[in-house]
């Protein structure tokens, strides 16, 4: 069947063909975008644990970041940041060990988690499509099969014949809708595990920096 019997086919296979085309150009437009993104976030994040650790002052950790925006830590810094500057001048001119005790550090770690989560939700936006893409397509596909047959059989009724001729139409529209459907799903299923690993891994970060800020808080403020 050519690319111009395609587009004579019957109704309902024709719509099977055009939301598998749909989805598998959604998901690969997806691919594409999370995959610079999520690559952008490690690379950013990579770069600036480093210069965190080494300049370890906050005010000249926060003078850097600019250069690493694209880093989830560097907005989960920036809420611990200006979270810590509030308690200071709440209790000015320096927080007294007490009140980090009290409700400091407690809001500081719940400024931390809630960037956390957000950063996540970010991270993982749009992803959960990949994974509908991949577990309906190939139903979708069965659909587009089914039908195929079934105009197969209605040939062979119409005409009483089982010849090549008469099931072939059927049985290639069948067979399109089957490839087109692992076509949108495989890439989508790759793409999705591969995500999925990628952001465990940030997410993991995440929580190792939010601990080693809440520490050197501790440290610097509760001593």
């Amino acid at each position: 069947m050519s690319i111009s019997e395609i587009f004579h086919s019957g109704p309902i296979a024709l719509f099977v063909l055009l939301v598998l085309l749909a989805f598998s150009v959604v998901s690969w437009a997806i691919i594409i975008l999370k995959y610079l993104t999520i690559k952008k976030a490690q690379k950013a994040s990579q770069e600036f644990i480093d210069v965190f650790w080494k300049l370890r002052k906050f005010d000249e950790v926060y003078e850097a970041t600019q250069r690493y925006i694209n880093s989830p830590l560097v907005q989960i810094f920036l809420k611990g940041y200006h979270e810590l500057g509030r308690i200071k001048k709440s209790d000015s001119p320096k927080p007294s060990a007490e009140t980090l005790e009290a409700s400091g550090i407690e809001s500081v770690e719940h400024a931390l988690r809630k960037a956390s989560l957000t950063q996540m939700t970010q991270l993982e936006s749009l992803i959960p499509f990949l994974a509908t893409v991949g577990s309906t397509s190939p139903f979708i596909g069965l659909f587009g099969t089914v039908v195929g047959i079934m105009n197969s059989f209605a040939q062979i009724g119409q005409q009483g014949s089982a010849s090549l001729a008469t099931v072939a139409p059927g049985m290639a529209e069948a067979l399109i809708a089957t490839a087109a459907g692992l076509l949108a799903a495989i890439p989508a299923v790759i793409a999705y595990n591969y995500f999925s690993v990628r952001i465990r891994s940030l997410s993991i970060e995440m929580d190792t920096f939010s601990s080693d800020f809440v520490n050197i808080v501790k440290r610097h403020f509760l001593q």
